[in-house]
Protein backbone atom coordinates (compact mmCIF):
# COMPACT_ATOMS: atom_id res chain seq x y z
CA UNK A 1 0.00 0.00 0.00
CA UNK A 2 1.48 3.57 -0.84
CA UNK A 3 1.82 6.21 1.46
CA UNK A 4 0.32 9.14 -0.48
CA UNK A 5 1.96 11.45 1.96
CA UNK A 6 4.79 10.61 3.10
CA UNK A 7 8.04 11.79 0.48
CA UNK A 8 11.77 10.65 1.29
CA UNK A 9 14.15 13.26 0.00
CA UNK A 10 17.44 11.49 1.27
CA UNK A 11 17.87 7.88 0.48
CA UNK A 12 20.63 6.29 2.98
CA UNK A 13 22.89 4.11 1.69
CA UNK A 14 21.12 1.11 3.64
CA UNK A 15 17.76 2.01 1.33
CA UNK A 16 19.74 1.67 -1.65
CA UNK A 17 21.02 -1.53 -0.62
CA UNK A 18 17.73 -2.47 0.33
CA UNK A 19 15.90 -1.18 -2.91
CA UNK A 20 18.35 -3.44 -5.03
CA UNK A 21 15.74 -6.30 -4.27
CA UNK A 22 12.58 -4.40 -4.61
CA UNK A 23 11.99 -2.26 -7.61
CA UNK A 24 9.32 -0.69 -6.38
CA UNK A 25 10.86 0.58 -3.21
CA UNK A 26 13.59 2.12 -5.82
CA UNK A 27 11.06 3.88 -7.58
CA UNK A 28 9.66 5.11 -4.69
CA UNK A 29 13.16 6.05 -3.05
CA UNK A 30 14.90 7.47 -6.45
CA UNK A 31 12.18 9.67 -7.72
CA UNK A 32 11.29 11.09 -3.96
CA UNK A 33 15.26 11.85 -4.05
CA UNK A 34 14.95 13.64 -7.21
CA UNK A 35 12.10 15.20 -6.57
CA UNK A 36 13.19 18.74 -5.62
CA UNK A 37 15.96 18.96 -8.09
CA UNK A 38 14.19 17.07 -11.19
CA UNK A 39 12.94 19.88 -13.61
CA UNK A 40 16.92 21.96 -13.29
CA UNK A 41 18.51 18.33 -13.79
CA UNK A 42 16.30 17.40 -16.96
CA UNK A 43 15.71 21.82 -17.89
CA UNK A 44 12.15 21.05 -17.31
CA UNK A 45 10.08 23.99 -17.85
CA UNK A 46 6.37 25.47 -18.50
CA UNK A 47 7.71 28.31 -21.40
CA UNK A 48 7.23 28.31 -24.91
CA UNK A 49 10.07 25.36 -25.42
CA UNK A 50 8.61 22.97 -23.36
CA UNK A 51 4.87 23.66 -24.16
CA UNK A 52 5.69 23.40 -28.30
CA UNK A 53 8.08 20.24 -27.26
CA UNK A 54 5.27 18.04 -25.56
CA UNK A 55 3.03 19.46 -27.79
CA UNK A 56 5.32 18.05 -30.56
CA UNK A 57 5.50 14.46 -29.20
CA UNK A 58 2.00 14.28 -29.03
CA UNK A 59 0.97 15.15 -31.94
CA UNK A 60 3.70 12.79 -33.95
CA UNK A 61 2.20 9.77 -32.74
CA UNK A 62 -1.62 10.73 -31.62
CA UNK A 63 -2.39 13.69 -34.55
CA UNK A 64 -3.87 17.11 -33.69
CA UNK A 65 -7.00 16.67 -31.64
CA UNK A 66 -10.31 18.29 -33.19
CA UNK A 67 -10.82 19.68 -29.89
CA UNK A 68 -8.92 19.46 -26.12
CA UNK A 69 -9.52 16.32 -24.23
CA UNK A 70 -11.82 16.79 -21.31
CA UNK A 71 -10.26 14.53 -18.40
CA UNK A 72 -7.13 13.33 -18.50
CA UNK A 73 -4.71 11.10 -16.25
CA UNK A 74 -1.25 10.77 -16.63
CA UNK A 75 0.87 7.85 -15.31
CA UNK A 76 4.53 8.45 -13.43
CA UNK A 77 4.05 11.69 -14.08
CA UNK A 78 7.32 13.20 -12.07
CA UNK A 79 6.85 17.06 -11.82
CA UNK A 80 3.76 17.20 -14.34
CA UNK A 81 5.91 18.33 -17.43
CA UNK A 82 3.91 16.54 -19.38
CA UNK A 83 0.45 17.43 -18.70
CA UNK A 84 1.11 20.89 -17.55
CA UNK A 85 2.46 21.37 -21.20
CA UNK A 86 -0.33 20.06 -22.94
CA UNK A 87 -2.68 21.98 -21.08
CA UNK A 88 -0.73 25.29 -21.75
CA UNK A 89 -1.09 24.18 -25.71
CA UNK A 90 -4.45 23.34 -25.30
CA UNK A 91 -4.51 19.59 -25.75
CA UNK A 92 -6.59 18.96 -22.36
CA UNK A 93 -8.29 20.68 -20.57
CA UNK A 94 -8.22 19.18 -16.72
CA UNK A 95 -5.42 16.86 -16.05
CA UNK A 96 -5.14 14.39 -12.96
CA UNK A 97 -1.54 13.30 -12.25
CA UNK A 98 -0.01 10.01 -10.52
CA UNK A 99 2.97 8.89 -9.61
CA UNK A 100 4.39 5.97 -7.48
CA UNK A 101 6.38 8.79 -5.42
CA UNK A 102 4.60 11.47 -3.40
CA UNK A 103 7.27 13.45 -3.23
CA UNK A 104 6.63 14.39 -7.49
CA UNK A 105 3.26 14.65 -7.35
CA UNK A 106 3.85 17.11 -4.61
CA UNK A 107 6.17 19.22 -6.54
CA UNK A 108 3.55 18.52 -9.80
CA UNK A 109 0.65 20.16 -8.04
CA UNK A 110 2.84 23.06 -6.48
CA UNK A 111 4.11 23.69 -10.17
CA UNK A 112 0.82 23.90 -11.80
CA UNK A 113 -0.33 26.58 -8.78
CA UNK A 114 2.49 28.44 -9.92
CA UNK A 115 1.21 28.45 -13.29
CA UNK A 116 -2.37 29.81 -12.09
CA UNK A 117 -4.64 26.59 -12.18
CA UNK A 118 -4.98 23.51 -10.22
CA UNK A 119 -4.95 19.74 -10.80
CA UNK A 120 -5.63 16.87 -9.46
CA UNK A 121 -2.95 14.62 -8.40
CA UNK A 122 -2.23 11.22 -5.81
CA UNK A 123 0.69 8.61 -5.61
CA UNK A 124 -0.39 5.40 -7.63
CA UNK A 125 0.71 2.70 -8.84
CA UNK A 126 0.51 2.39 -12.53
CA UNK A 127 -0.26 -1.34 -12.72
CA UNK A 128 -3.29 -0.91 -10.02
CA UNK A 129 -4.70 3.33 -10.36
CA UNK A 130 -7.00 3.89 -7.82
CA UNK A 131 -9.76 4.57 -10.44
CA UNK A 132 -13.14 3.97 -11.42
CA UNK A 133 -13.40 2.10 -15.12
CA UNK A 134 -14.35 4.48 -17.99
CA UNK A 135 -13.46 7.28 -16.15
CA UNK A 136 -11.04 9.69 -18.08
CA UNK A 137 -10.98 10.89 -22.41
CA UNK A 138 -7.07 10.50 -22.22
CA UNK A 139 -4.49 8.63 -20.61
CA UNK A 140 -0.88 10.07 -21.11
CA UNK A 141 2.81 9.08 -20.13
CA UNK A 142 5.89 10.41 -20.42
CA UNK A 143 9.47 8.21 -20.46
CA UNK A 144 7.47 6.18 -17.93
CA UNK A 145 6.60 2.76 -18.48
CA UNK A 146 10.38 2.20 -19.23
CA UNK A 147 10.02 2.08 -15.24
CA UNK A 148 7.25 -0.45 -14.59
CA UNK A 149 7.58 -3.66 -14.19
CA UNK A 150 4.36 -5.38 -15.45
CA UNK A 151 4.07 -2.96 -18.84
CA UNK A 152 1.25 -5.29 -20.21
CA UNK A 153 -0.63 -4.72 -16.99
CA UNK A 154 -0.21 -1.26 -16.83
CA UNK A 155 -1.62 -1.01 -20.27
CA UNK A 156 -4.56 -2.92 -19.55
CA UNK A 157 -4.96 -0.88 -16.44
CA UNK A 158 -5.22 2.32 -18.40
CA UNK A 159 -7.43 0.64 -21.06
CA UNK A 160 -10.00 0.13 -18.06
CA UNK A 161 -10.11 3.04 -16.75
CA UNK A 162 -10.66 5.68 -20.52
CA UNK A 163 -14.01 5.90 -21.50
CA UNK A 164 -14.68 3.81 -24.76
CA UNK A 165 -13.45 5.43 -27.57
CA UNK A 166 -10.40 7.24 -25.49
CA UNK A 167 -7.00 7.29 -26.02
CA UNK A 168 -4.17 6.92 -24.52
CA UNK A 169 -0.52 8.73 -25.06
CA UNK A 170 2.87 7.10 -24.33
CA UNK A 171 5.94 8.94 -25.64
CA UNK A 172 9.29 9.77 -24.53
CA UNK A 173 10.32 5.54 -23.97
CA UNK A 174 14.09 4.20 -24.75
CA UNK A 175 14.45 1.74 -27.89
CA UNK A 176 16.72 -1.11 -27.24
CA UNK A 177 19.74 -0.14 -30.02
CA UNK A 178 19.35 3.52 -28.60
CA UNK A 179 19.53 3.36 -24.88
CA UNK A 180 22.90 0.77 -25.32
CA UNK A 181 23.82 3.61 -27.51
CA UNK A 182 23.11 6.72 -25.10
CA UNK A 183 24.80 4.68 -22.03
CA UNK A 184 27.64 4.01 -23.76
CA UNK A 185 28.23 7.61 -24.75
CA UNK A 186 26.96 8.88 -21.41
CA UNK A 187 29.55 6.95 -19.53
CA UNK A 188 32.50 8.24 -21.63
CA UNK A 189 31.44 11.63 -21.25
CA UNK A 190 31.13 10.85 -17.23
CA UNK A 191 34.77 9.12 -17.16
CA UNK A 192 35.96 12.25 -19.46
CA UNK A 193 34.92 15.40 -17.65
CA UNK A 194 35.26 14.09 -14.46
CA UNK A 195 39.40 13.20 -15.16
CA UNK A 196 39.63 16.28 -17.29
CA UNK A 197 38.29 18.78 -14.89
CA UNK A 198 40.27 17.52 -12.19
CA UNK A 199 43.98 18.55 -14.00
CA UNK A 200 45.62 21.36 -12.46
CA UNK A 201 44.48 24.68 -13.88
CA UNK A 202 41.11 23.63 -14.19
CA UNK A 203 40.48 21.99 -10.67
CA UNK A 204 39.44 24.72 -8.79
CA UNK A 205 37.13 26.01 -11.03
CA UNK A 206 35.87 23.21 -13.16
CA UNK A 207 35.58 20.57 -10.98
CA UNK A 208 32.62 19.53 -8.93
CA UNK A 209 33.18 18.41 -4.89
CA UNK A 210 33.79 14.62 -4.57
CA UNK A 211 30.81 15.04 -2.02
CA UNK A 212 28.73 15.59 -5.16
CA UNK A 213 30.11 13.63 -7.34
CA UNK A 214 29.56 10.93 -4.57
CA UNK A 215 25.55 12.09 -4.58
CA UNK A 216 25.43 11.86 -8.13
CA UNK A 217 26.72 8.18 -8.08
CA UNK A 218 24.71 6.98 -5.90
CA UNK A 219 21.80 8.73 -7.51
CA UNK A 220 22.83 6.41 -10.62
CA UNK A 221 22.91 3.23 -8.69
CA UNK A 222 19.27 3.86 -8.15
CA UNK A 223 18.70 4.89 -11.84
CA UNK A 224 19.98 1.57 -12.60
CA UNK A 225 17.42 -0.24 -10.60
CA UNK A 226 14.40 1.88 -12.00
CA UNK A 227 14.99 1.93 -14.96
CA UNK A 228 13.80 -1.88 -16.02
CA UNK A 229 13.18 -2.05 -19.57
CA UNK A 230 14.06 -0.65 -23.36
CA UNK A 231 11.38 -1.43 -26.05
CA UNK A 232 11.25 -2.31 -29.51
CA UNK A 233 8.75 -0.42 -31.81
CA UNK A 234 7.27 -3.58 -33.08
CA UNK A 235 7.07 -5.33 -30.14
CA UNK A 236 5.91 -2.75 -27.74
CA UNK A 237 2.67 -2.32 -30.44
CA UNK A 238 2.18 -6.08 -30.04
CA UNK A 239 2.22 -5.69 -26.35
CA UNK A 240 -0.96 -2.55 -26.32
CA UNK A 241 -3.13 -4.85 -28.84
CA UNK A 242 -2.50 -7.62 -26.39
CA UNK A 243 -3.25 -5.34 -23.51
CA UNK A 244 -6.47 -4.61 -25.38
CA UNK A 245 -5.63 -1.58 -27.59
CA UNK A 246 -7.32 -0.60 -31.06
CA UNK A 247 -5.63 1.12 -33.33
CA UNK A 248 -2.33 0.86 -32.25
CA UNK A 249 0.36 2.86 -33.89
CA UNK A 250 3.95 4.10 -32.95
CA UNK A 251 6.68 6.62 -33.91
CA UNK A 252 10.39 7.04 -33.33
CA UNK A 253 12.29 10.34 -33.00
CA UNK A 254 15.75 11.41 -31.79
CA UNK A 255 19.13 9.67 -33.59
CA UNK A 256 21.59 12.09 -33.89
CA UNK A 257 19.99 14.86 -31.08
CA UNK A 258 20.33 11.65 -28.87
CA UNK A 259 23.75 11.11 -29.39
CA UNK A 260 24.23 14.87 -28.66
CA UNK A 261 21.79 15.67 -25.98
CA UNK A 262 23.07 12.26 -24.00
CA UNK A 263 26.72 13.44 -23.54
CA UNK A 264 25.47 17.42 -23.51
CA UNK A 265 23.54 16.34 -20.03
CA UNK A 266 26.13 13.87 -18.42
CA UNK A 267 29.07 16.81 -19.29
CA UNK A 268 26.27 19.51 -17.55
CA UNK A 269 26.10 17.23 -14.69
CA UNK A 270 29.68 16.73 -14.58
CA UNK A 271 30.44 20.24 -13.95
CA UNK A 272 29.46 23.35 -11.38
CA UNK A 273 26.29 24.43 -12.56
CA UNK A 274 27.34 28.05 -12.28
CA UNK A 275 30.20 27.56 -15.09
CA UNK A 276 27.48 26.95 -17.87
CA UNK A 277 25.96 30.23 -18.63
CA UNK A 278 23.05 30.91 -20.49
CA UNK A 279 25.37 31.03 -23.50
CA UNK A 280 26.08 27.30 -23.59
CA UNK A 281 22.12 26.43 -22.83
CA UNK A 282 21.54 28.23 -25.94
CA UNK A 283 23.70 26.32 -28.13
CA UNK A 284 23.00 23.48 -26.80
CA UNK A 285 19.38 23.30 -27.38
CA UNK A 286 19.81 25.21 -30.23
CA UNK A 287 21.91 22.18 -31.63
CA UNK A 288 20.01 19.52 -30.40
CA UNK A 289 16.90 21.27 -31.85
CA UNK A 290 19.05 21.27 -35.66
CA UNK A 291 19.68 17.39 -35.02
CA UNK A 292 16.04 16.66 -34.30
CA UNK A 293 14.98 18.26 -37.97
CA UNK A 294 17.73 16.25 -39.78
CA UNK A 295 16.60 13.11 -37.56
CA UNK A 296 12.70 13.84 -39.43
CA UNK A 297 14.32 14.42 -42.82
CA UNK A 298 16.18 11.02 -42.94
CA UNK A 299 13.53 8.86 -40.84
CA UNK A 300 12.00 7.30 -43.84
CA UNK A 301 15.45 5.14 -44.52
CA UNK A 302 16.69 5.03 -41.14
CA UNK A 303 14.77 1.61 -39.00
CA UNK A 304 13.11 2.67 -36.35
CA UNK A 305 14.69 0.97 -33.92
CA UNK A 306 18.13 2.92 -34.29
CA UNK A 307 16.00 5.56 -32.99
CA UNK A 308 16.58 6.53 -28.89
CA UNK A 309 12.53 7.43 -28.34
CA UNK A 310 9.67 5.56 -29.57
CA UNK A 311 6.19 6.27 -28.54
CA UNK A 312 2.74 4.55 -28.97
CA UNK A 313 -1.46 5.43 -29.18
CA UNK A 314 -4.16 3.36 -29.34
CA UNK A 315 -7.88 3.69 -28.53
CA UNK A 316 -9.90 1.91 -25.91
Amino acid sequence: MLDETAATPHATAEQVEAAWSDTKLAQVLYHDWESQTYDEKWSISFDQRCIDYARDRFVAVAGEPERPYGRSLEIGAGTGFFTLNLKLAGILEHGTVTDISPGMVEVAKRNAEHLGFSIDGRAADAEDLPFDDDSFDLVIGHAVIHHIPDVEKAFREMLRVLKPGGRVVICGEPTRHGDVVARRLSRATWWAATRVTRLPGLRETWARPPEELDESSRAAALEAVVDLHTFVPGELRALVRRAGGRDVRSTTEELTAAWWGWPVRTFEAAVPEERLGLRWRVFAYRSWLGLSALDRLVQPIVPDGLYYNVSVTATA
